[in-house]
């Protein structure tokens, strides 16, 4: 079993939607990139959102600074767990990361996504009030784990973070 440690957040004054994940997959540890797996659909479905067709195929970085420009903000729930491979159902031990402290710095949120239901399960555990405080979406995970979504059924999810 491995220790995982989530990433700092991507985040600036502007942003106003914020998307949690559980915790970055194998691929992703290994490269230090959010979404950094080849059939994870994230970018596709951001690069849709965004309307920035080459999303998917720019460098890391401006990856980040086109979310950022769209006022999306990127981080974890968790900030560190144990977990053999990269399935969420796998995580163990998780401790939250300090979602709320977050959320006082950066008061522009006024969204929350969660990309799958381990983000949403654990964010609600951890920080009931809030989900009432804040719009809160629970989207269907862009992970390859989440087959029975096509790439298109993700986008029709997905585009209601910026209604």
């Amino acid at each position: 079993m491995n220790i995982c440690k989530s990433f700092l957040p991507q985040i600036n004054n502007k942003s106003k939607i914020l998307i949690l994940g559980s915790m970055p997959g194998i691929k992703s540890l290994e490269m230090q990139q959010y979404y950094a797996h080849p059939q994870n659909r994230f970018w596709k479905i951001m690069a849709l959102i965004c309307d920035c067709e080459n999303l998917n195929n720019m460098k890391y970085e401006d990856k980040i600074k086109t979310l950022l420009s769209n006022k999306i903000a990127l981080w974890d729930v968790i900030a560190d767990c144990n977990r053999t491979g990269s399935l969420d159902s796998d995580i163990e031990n998780e401790i939250p990361n300090k979602i709320p402290e977050l959320l006082e710095k950066y008061t522009g949120i006024k969204k929350i996504c969660f990309n799958g239901s381990k983000s949403y399960i654990e964010f609600k555990k951890n920080f009931p009030e809030l989900l009432k405080e804040y719009e809160c979406l629970k989207m269907p995970s862009t992970s390859p784990a989440n087959a029975k979504f096509s790439l298109n059924d993700l986008y029709n999810e997905w585009i209601k973070i910026k209604k």
